[in-house]
């Protein structure tokens, strides 16, 4: 397209902005927020190129806990932070908020027509037929595989370990975490081995590593205005451009999806032969064939939705968990106080198993280590993997506020008039550090606020997991919660129990790497993707 042309239809676009903004003034005009830097990118660019939550945590600072922004090409936006208005969004609304077009077709390209993508009729029926594969007991059911996949890691650690000069070696921790919790979804949720920790040539283990931050890592200034063009596109549209955009990070998740699409197909014809011969397993894999292969539509998958669960899986159960572990081990070399006195616990409750004669802790014993329990929240609070939830609404409402905020006018507003198809950024880090919950100290790690009396306060209800919103809440809650926190403390006692981690010259230049989820990453290295280089030596045992 020459300038000339382009210079028009932006002129074009901005007058008609102009006009349409002068002919509908709402309560969104007067609610505080920064002056954005551009009209072509708003402050977008300041939102999801800074390190993960800065923006954030300044603008709740400056403007409160509703915030308005400028989007891309002029558009509104509102970051919410508030509780009662995000309890009101996610749990008590239903489906009147839903996802927006752009943010549809985002989650296709990731993971597919699945249950993250689905809205609606569509995710209602969707998440009725997953459940029975996520509910506590199977949770609770997987945490030998967990242990398995974790001691497996730890054996080719020991390994590295015991051919040093020194007997301790600088370790990448996202490399091998990343390996050990693909094999563990996979196994958990597929009765599929990746063999990634042993470093067996799977071409889905390979594709899946590093994924969210090839795709989604460090997205450029085109690439948001091109994402907000997403909502003028009809979506079938939209769909067929994708599937032939040219950009290398679009091609890659087409490659990605491709392959896992193969895998699926060879997963379930496998389970349904497996179904006729009565040797169905307990994998949710098998769950949803066999939900598949009875005669209620309702509570059947279409063949496109039940392939595309695998990759939704696998984004969400891998690469979360993952980044999760990172955090934790990167807060326990910053503090080895706290490391000595988790790697005590744990020894503690492995000599009471050991008096009983098990060789491996069991649920029981997880939940009967605070510290460990503690140290889990606190990282799921300050370190949350999932940045923000991107929201539209159907219809006009209004949100209700736990703190009253002042209008640019003076006006003092208790509740926020909403008007339909109002986009808003609901913001999981700062509610996460929310001071009247989480105490004067939200802003720092601290995990004994989680053991001292009355330091947390309830708050308004939401999440199922400690009142964070890490998981989100409400119709769209994060289904494998529970899977997640059971494998995240396995690691965690096989690691610490095993190994000692101190710091290297590259902590301090460590980021928050917004990719929708959170990775370590090195100032100045972001080529080079995920990294948390620790010094990993031999943990001293019984004497604690």
């Amino acid at each position: 397209m020459d300038p000339i042309t382009f210079t028009l239809i932006i002129s074009a676009f901005t007058v008609a902005y102009v006009i349409y903004k002068a002919q509908r003034r709402s309560v969104l005009d007067r609610i505080a927020g920064p002056v954005p830097k551009s009209f072509l990118v708003g402050s977008m660019a300041d939102l999801m190129q800074n390190q993960a939550g800065l923006t954030e945590f300044s603008w709740q600072e400056a403007y409160g806990d509703i915030v308005k922004f400028k989007g891309p090409l002029g558009t509104d936006r509102l970051l919410i932070s508030d509780p009662k208005a995000l309890q009101h969004i996610l749990q008590t609304s239903g489906y009147r908020w839903g996802k927006s077009p752009e943010r549809k077709e985002l989650s296709r390209m990731i993971s597919g027509k699945n249950l993250a993508w689905a809205d609606g009729d569509g995710h209602r029926r969707q998440r009725k037929v997953m459940l029975p594969g996520f509910g506590a007991p199977e949770a609770r059911s997987f945490l030998p595989i967990f242990f398995s996949c974790a001691a497996t890691m730890a054996r080719r650690w020991s390994d590295i370990l015991s051919n040093s000069e020194d007997q301790s070696h600088v370790i990448n921790i996202p490399v091998w975490v990343s390996r050990a919790t693909l094999d563990a979804i996979g196994q958990a949720a597929f009765d599929y081995d990746f063999g990634a920790t042993e470093d067996h040539d799977n071409e889905l283990g390979k594709a899946y590593q590093n994924f969210l931050m090839k795709v989604l890592g460090s997205p450029s200034k085109a690439a948001l205005v091109i994402l907000e063009l997403f909502r003028f596109i009809p979506p079938s549209v939209l769909e067929f451009l994708n599937e032939h955009n040219p950009s290398p990070r679009v091609a890659h998740a087409r490659r990605v999806a491709k392959i896992a699409r193969e895998v699926a197909e060879q997963l379930v014809s496998e389970k349904s032969d497996a179904l006729l011969k009565g040797r169905s397993k307990n994998d949710i894999m098998s769950l949803l064939v066999k939900a598949n292969a009875g005669e209620n539509p309702k509570a059947q998958l279409t063949e496109e939705e039940l392939f595309s669960q695998m990759r939704a899986i696998l984004v969400a159960g891998q690469e979360t968990t993952s980044s999760t572990i990172n955090w934790l081990l990167y807060e326990l070399v910053r503090n080895t106080k706290l490391q000595d006195k988790l790697r005590a616990e744990i020894h503690a409750a492995q000599r009471v198993a050991a008096l009983r004669g098990d060789s491996e802790l069991n649920i029981h014993d997880l939940g009967g280590m605070p510290l460990l329990g503690a140290t889990v929240k606190e990282t799921l609070r300050f370190h949350p993997v999932a940045l923000h939830v991107w929201r539209a609404a159907r219809e006009d409402d209004i949100l209700p506020l736990s703190t009253p905020i002042t209008t640019t006018t003076g006006e003092i507003l208790t509740e926020v008039p909403i008007s339909k198809g109002t986009r808003v950024v609901l913001s999981i880090p700062v509610y996460n550090r929310n001071k009247a919950i989480f105490g004067e100290d939200a802003h720092m790690f601290n995990p004994y606020r989680w053991l001292e009396p009355n330091h947390v306060t309830k708050g308004v209800s939401l999440g199922p997991y400690a009142n964070l919103a890490t998981f989100s809440a409400g119709i769209r809650v994060c289904i494998g919660w529970r899977f997640a926190v059971i494998e995240l403390q396995a690691f965690i006692v096989e690691l610490l129990s095993n190994f000692e981690f101190s710091k290297t010259p590259k902590i301090d230049k460590i980021r928050r790497e917004a990719a929708v989820a959170m990775v370590p990453t090195v100032e100045g290295e972001i080529e080079q993707g995920c990294q948390l280089p620790l010094r990993v030596t031999f943990a001293k045992k019984g004497e604690e």
